[in-house]
């Protein structure tokens, strides 16, 4: 589960590390104010969509995943009740 843990935060680091990289080569960019601002406004909408449909890409990997662990605990239920419900007739006797 820790790996699971590591990974997610070197996967944010490295994304918001990439992010500060494109703006700060922007704004050193040689050319005017204007066309600077309007690249960084493309680029923020053009990042925004893309984070909502990772966004919508994980709530879907977590709802499949979900519906599965609910079909594989329903699963193990059954199996239980009926190893239950196959009881020896008679107990031995001590």
């Amino acid at each position: 589960m820790s790996d699971r843990n590591e990974f997610g935060a070197f996967a944010i680091g490295l994304v918001i590390g990439g992010l500060a990289g494109a703006v700060a080569a922007l704004l050193f960019a040689p050319q005017s104010g204007e066309e600077t601002r309007a690249q960084i406004k493309e680029k923020s909408i053009e990042l925004r969509d893309k984070a909502q449909q990772s966004s919508q890409e994980a709530m879907a990997r977590a709802d499949e995943l979900g519906r599965q662990l609910k079909e594989q605990g329903q699963s193990a239920m059954e199996s239980v009740r009926s190893m239950g419900a196959k009881k020896p007739d008679s107990e031995p006797a001590t």
